[in-house]
């Protein structure tokens, strides 16, 4: 029997857009896991790999860490035992560079990206769900005094690590140059997607079931 093809998600979603929240739904449902890129830099940097030594090189001289990096971490984690079937791609590609990147790489595993899902959500509404963010020192899952709070005040659900607000989720300014700069890396990335026939909107500013259901019906779960 022929082993299917790995199943590749890429989810896009501005900070604040519950991104996070949704592949972590979808990683449940379809027993992949989930690739955030801030995840497999925290991880190469606290085993100190190859690639984590690389990154940091850049990183202390106050440098951006190039593409070629980021790439090769996330060739890496797709080469691993738990990839086999497939990945949920959470801020990769960031840029068109990157998309392509990919594309090479999938092809050579023989396969490609299934569904780009874009969860839109206006700014002002991102701005109200920021600056009432709260995340898990531990596991990093995020919460909002309004919206999603925990059950317990400070402490994660999941995990029972503590609960903090990052300095830049404590100013608007800040939040507002984030979410700026994220549409003008990304955009491009969403519309190169969409020329290609892979890209399903997602109104990001419904609920979380009913957020989670359109997804759903692009991905065929």
């Amino acid at each position: 029997m022929t082993k299917p093809s790995p199943l590749i998600i890429v989810l896009f979603g501005a900070q604040g857009s519950g991104k996070g929240t949704q592949a972590r739904l979808i990683q449940e449902l379809l027993t992949i896991p989930q690739v955030a890129t801030g995840d497999l830099f925290r991880h190469n940097l606290k085993n100190d790999t190859e690639l984590g030594k690389l990154a940091k090189g850049f990183m202390d001289k106050g440098n951006l860490v190039p593409d070629s990096v980021t790439n090769a971490m996330v060739q890496d984690r797709l080469n691993q035992e738990d990839a086999q079937n497939g990945v949920i791609l959470d801020g990769y590609p960031r840029n068109i560079a990157q998309a392509k990147a990919l594309e090479t790489m999938l092809e050579a595993m023989q396969t490609g990206v299934k569904q780009a899902i874009y969860m839109d959500v206006p700014e002002a509404e991102l701005m109200r769900r920021l600056t009432g963010r709260w995340v898990c020192r531990v596991c990093q899952s995020t919460y909002h005094v309004l919206f999603n709070p925990p059950k317990v005040e400070g402490v994660c659900d999941r995990c029972g690590g503590e609960l903090y607000q990052r300095d830049d989720d404590k100013d608007k300014e800040a939040i507002h140059r984030r979410l700026q700069l994220y549409f003008e890396e990304t955009m491009p990335v969403i519309d190169w997607y969409e020329e290609r026939g892979l890209l399903g909107k997602v109104n990001g500013d419904l609920p979380i079931e009913e957020v989670n259901s359109r997804i759903k019906e692009l991905i065929g779960a």
